[in-house]
């Protein structure tokens, strides 16, 4: 599905947890690489094999095992009432009038758009898990793109979303033939100062989307956001590094990822040191509204225990079969 390029000339640099990330050119075929072996593919076993004009010729191509890999959808919100007015000046992100914004018109077009892209290219029906920031703007987001068709009033069946939450004039969304859908509170936006960026109390959401799981949240109200103490980039950083070996606590193996400018553009930044320059600026540059990008998470540190799915030991039944170059070299 995705050819990346191999950094594997890099890779003894790591320290035993510093993660990598390296992306292809393809807008559906990025690659992370997060803690001990190298990088992986999500749908087979794959070569990275890197350009010869670009990178040292020396490493050749790489292989490494599918059940230490987690494929990620990467998307960022929708069109949000806030990033109108601050596109324009960056001092309406101060306004007490965003408090938690919502999306507008145009955001919800550019929700439309997207599910008709997923639904076309058969990423809707391979995705396990959707994860959210539990914020209004991305909570309608995942829901919109990955939520179910039109709802119909079931006693026994409550939907993913209500009609008309957030002032979005919208139907309500289904709950049925989609995947689950976690609101977590890790992959927030910046934390800290700019009203849009702090939530409403989560029983207020549980009301606007009853089948969206909030469980793993732990207080009602939000304790993350300071009034006056903006998060540092660092701190978002170290804070997306430890939603990434969170993830690696989740069964599941393709997950799509509801989020923010911010929390993307800092958390992948501190990745990929070690590729080309190229490279890294592919994958570090700012998501547009609504904007999917896929990638890979790899498995270094032997964080999950998922076993594979796929392999088969083979010898059944059990059967000689030495090897004719280890007959070579015993005889050498």
């Amino acid at each position: 599905m995705s050819i990346g390029v191999n950094c594997s000339h890099c890779f003894p640099r790591h320290r035993p947890n510093s993660p990598t990330l390296v992306s292809s050119s393809s807008s559906l075929s990025s690659i992370i690489v997060c803690s001990k072996v190298p990088v992986g593919v999500s749908q087979h076993l794959q070569f990275l094999s890197q350009h010869p004009s670009d990178m040292d010729t020396s490493a050749g191509p790489s292989l490494f095992p599918l059940h230490r890999c987690k494929t990620l959808h990467l998307v960022r919100h929708a069109q949000g009432i806030h990033n109108v007015d601050g596109d324009k000046n960056y001092k309406a992100y101060m306004s007490p009038e965003y408090f938690d914004a919502h999306i507008t018109p145009l955001g919800w077009q550019q929700v439309d758009n997207l599910r008709k892209h997923v639904h076309e290219c058969g990423l809707a029906k391979r995705i396990d898990l959707v994860i959210t920031s539990p914020l209004l703007r991305t909570l309608q987001t995942a829901v919109g793109v990955f939520g179910g068709d039109g709802y119909t009033d079931r006693m026994d069946v409550v939907p993913l979303m209500v009609a008309n939450a957030g002032n979005s004039g919208r139907a309500a969304i289904s709950s049925l033939n989609c995947p689950p859908i976690v609101a977590v509170e890790l992959c927030r936006e910046h934390l800290g100062v700019h009203p849009c960026d702090k939530r409403r109390n989560i029983s207020d959401y549980q009301f606007l989307f009853p089948a969206v799981d909030f469980s793993l949240i732990e207080s009602d109200e939000d304790t993350w956001w300071k009034a006056d103490v903006r998060e540092t980039k660092e701190e978002v950083a170290a804070r997306g590094q430890k939603f990434l070996n969170w993830l690696w606590t989740r069964k599941e193996k393709e997950i799509a990822i509801v989020t923010h400018s911010g929390f993307l553009f800092h958390t992948l930044s501190a990745l990929g040191n070690d590729c080309h320059p190229l490279v890294k600026k592919e994958i570090c540059k700012h998501f547009a509204n609504c904007e999917l990008r896929s990638m890979v998470i790899v498995d270094r540190s032997m964080i999950g225990f998922d076993p594979s799915t796929t392999n088969y030991p083979g010898k059944i039944p059990s059967g000689l079969d030495l090897p004719s170059d280890v007959v070579d070299e015993k005889a050498d």
